[in-house]
Order: structure tokens, then C-alpha cells, then sequence
């Protein structure tokens, strides 16, 4: 079994070393950007919030993110002209879509659901279920130039985007001074080092509880959510085994951390045949690694800003916070008929933290009020991180609430 994950792992690595070839073709060779002539980007930071690592072949600088975000609700980088990174990652719901799964933008539908970008800069693993997926510049290329399914549908359009971006005067003037040491500042890799640079700065760090924990306000939530935070971080729920942290995820890096720590649980969502089976479009990181141990795992996301990101799960499954609470309570989900139907509870594959709890009445409402003192109502209205005038179309922009 150890030999043949092993052999599945070096495959693997053949694979996404032949494709990174493959995409270096499509885009421009770049040389390294001198620092002397970007602004160093400032990290305005709580001090008990460690800074996200960023990559070295990718400093951060104000010009990279000013032009990131401009990217990012750009609509003219789709096959239809008007779809944008923000469709699937909406401001006003911590930059999820509110759909069960995501839809691109030639009405196609992906597996899952689309995972909040809240605090991406603090993820070591990118993804519901692909932990050999680390880094923003690489990750967004999927939904870039992806084919099964299509999203924006930017493949075999390369030149077509990049002539467009030379053409827009201000796009012009923005990549020359991002990139400033390069004879060919616009190229598809720059595109994605932008757009990356961007979603590093969609830092949430001032909900209430973060007022409450880290700030020293004792009034800044109240007594019920207190004793939400104690339940949650209780034995009797386990729920700080895998959404623990400033984070609340088990998958994490940032300066302060010697290793980068990730994760990936089946929480017993199904259990098709009583033997550990999920649905075969989304089987978690078995599909990556052809354990069949590992059916069912996938990465624990962020809880910040959770109140926001409903319907839940990798598949968006469960549509409220209560019943989320339902399906941990009993341990795993159960599906009475249909093709689905089995009993979550007894997936042999399950994490060993889900093992269900009772609640009464007055403690479930205290769970659901600490869950809710996690929502950033400054992240979601921070007009740094809204849409800029950037000749969006006037449909896509009345699209977005926060512009």
C-alpha cells in the first residue's frame, strides 16, 4: 500500500512538472522584478496576527494588488465578457456565491462548492481535496483555463487577453508598473501573480470575537456566545480539533510556524455503500491519492465569517448552520433513500472527532451565537478589497453589493 501511494505520488509529481512546462510555453518568460522599483506592500495587521508567507518569485507590492483587484472583478477575461473571479467570490458573502456548487460562466456546474477566500494567505493547501495544491499562482490558473468544468474559460484565448490588456491604456500602465523589470510586462503569468497578490490581502481579523479574544473587549460578544466558545472548544464536541486556531482550521501557515500544517477528515457526510462510499464526483483526496482509506477526506475550511458561506460542505449540501449542528450531533448524516442513502454515522472511514453529542436547547443556541460572533462585518464592507471602476459592464457591477 506505502509503495503504491509512493509510485501514485511520483506519478503525480510528473504530471504537474510536464504541465507547469506546458503553461511556461503559454506564458511569457519573465525575468526577476527588481524590489528598488516597487512599493513594499504594508500589512496592516493586529499585532497578534502572525503575517501570511508569501512567495519569494512573488513579493508583494502595492502595485501588484492594486492591479490584482482590478483583475479580479474584471468580467473581459471570461469566454462571455461578463463573468469575474467575484461571481463565485461575492464580498458580502465573505467572498463565497451562496450556491450549493459553483457555476461557471457558460452555465456549466462544478462538483463543489465554492470556498470562501477569507484568510487564503494563511492556507498551505488550496482546494476542498488536493493537497498537492499550495500555491495561489498555480491554483488559479484552474479556474482560469480549466476545461471539466468550465469557469472562466480563458483556454485557447490567451493572446486574445493579452492584446486586450495592451490595448486598455490604464491596463497597460498598471502591468508596466508591477513588472516593472520586464521588456513584456503583460503575459498570462503576471495575470496570476496580480490576482494572487490580491487575495492575499483578503485578511479578516476584526469580528467580534476577535475584539473580544485578542483585542480585550469583554463586551464585544455576549455571555451566550462565551458559553458557544467553551462548548465548541470542549472534548464533549470536538470541534477544535479540526477548526482550531486564530484560523479556525487545522490546514496553516504563516511566519511564526516552523511547518506548515494540513489536513483532511471525513466527517461521515455519506456512506453510500456501509463501507465508507461517497458520491464518485467527489470522493475527497482519494481521487488525488488512490488511498482508498482516505474516501471521503477533505480539507477543514475556514469558520471565519461561517454565518455568510451557507449552503456548507465540500458538495453544499447542508443549507443552514442548525442543521450543520445536526449532522456533527448525530455523528454523521443519514440519507433514508435515494442513490445517497446510507447512515454517515457508521462510515468506517469517519474522523475519529465526529463521534456526535447531545445539546440541549439553550446550549445549541449558545454554539450558533459564538458560531456568529465570527462574522467580519469590516471584511465584508472594506472598500479596499470592493470593485474599482474598471470598465466592468453595467450588468456586473449590479451584481456586486458592495461596490
Amino acid at each position: 500500500m506505502k509503495l503504491r501511494r509512493l509510485m501514485m505520488f511520483v506519478i503525480l509529481g510528473c504530471v504537474t512538472f510536464f504541465l507547469s512546462i506546458s503553461l511556461s510555453i503559454v506564458m511569457a518568460a519573465t525575468q526577476p522584478i527588481p524590489a528598488e522599483n516597487l512599493s513594499a506592500y504594508e500589512w496592516d495587521l493586529p499585532q497578534w496576527l502572525p503575517k501570511p508567507i508569501v512567495p519569494e518569485d512573488n513579493p508583494m507590492s502595492n502595485e501588484k494588488v492594486k492591479l490584482g483587484r482590478r483583475l479580479f472583478y474584471e468580467t473581459r477575461l471570461s469566454v462571455t465578457g461578463d463573468f469575474s473571479c467575484a461571481k463565485c467570490h461575492q464580498q458580502a458573502l465573505a467572498f463565497t456565491d451562496g450556491k450549493p456548487v459553483a457555476m461557471g460562466a457558460t452555465g456549466e456546474v462544478h462538483p463543489r462548492n465554492s470556498m470562501s477566500l477569507t484568510n487564503i494567505a494563511y492556507s498551505p493547501v488550496l482546494t476542498w481535496a488536493n493537497p498537492l495544491m499550495r500555491k495561489l499562482e498555480e491554483q488559479l490558473l484552474v479556474p482560469l483555463f480549466g476545461e471539466h468544468p468550465v469557469e472562466m474559460g480563458m483556454v485557447g484565448r490567451e493572446q486574445e487577453i493579452i492584446t486586450m490588456l495592451g490595448d486598455d491604456s490604464e491596463y497597460s500602465r498598471m502591468f508596466a508598473a508591477a513588472f516593472s523589470g520586464e521588456e513584456k510586462p503583460i503575459s498570462i503569468r503576471n495575470l496570476a501573480k496580480a490576482i494572487a497578490s490580491f487575495e492575499r490581502t483578503l485578511i479578516s481579523a476584526n469580528s467580534p470575537y476577535d475584539r473580544y479574544r485578542y483585542g480585550g473587549d469583554t463586551s464585544a460578544i455576549s455571555d451566550s456566545a462565551k458559553r458557544g466558545e467553551v462548548l465548541f472548544n470542549s472534548e464533549r464536541l470536538e470541534c477544535f480539533h479540526c477548526h482550531g486556531g486564530f484560523n479556525f482550521s487545522d490546514s496553516i501557515m504563516h511566519e511564526r510556524l516552523a511547518f506548515q500544517e494540513m489536513a483532511f477528515h471525513n466527517t461521515g457526510l455519506y456512506n453510500i455503500d456501509g463501507k465508507g462510499a461517497y458520491p464518485p464526483n467527489n470522493t475527497g483526496i482519494y481521487e488525488i491519492t488512490q488511498d482508498p482509506s482516505q474516501i471521503g477526506h477533505f480539507k477543514a475550511p475556514t469558520l471565519r465569517n461561517i454565518e455568510l458561506t451557507a449552503p456548507y460542505m465540500h458538495d453544499g449540501s447542508i443549507g443552514t448552520l442548525e442543521e450543520v449542528i445536526d449532522h456533527y450531533a448525530a455523528g454523521g448524516r443519514t440519507i433514508s433513500s435515494g442513490k445517497y442513502a446510507g447512515v454517515g454515522s457508521e462510515n468506517p472511514l469517519k474522523s475519529i472527532f465526529v463521534s456526535g453529542f447531545k445539546l440541549t436547547e439553550g446550549e445549541r443556541k449558545d454554539l450558533l451565537a459564538f458560531l456568529r460572533s465570527l462574522t467580519d462585518e469590516e471584511f465584508i464592507h472594506n472598500q479596499a478589497l470592493s470593485p474599482v471602476e474598471n470598465k466592468l459592464s453595467s450588468l456586473d457591477r449590479s451584481s456586486y453589493a458592495n461596490e
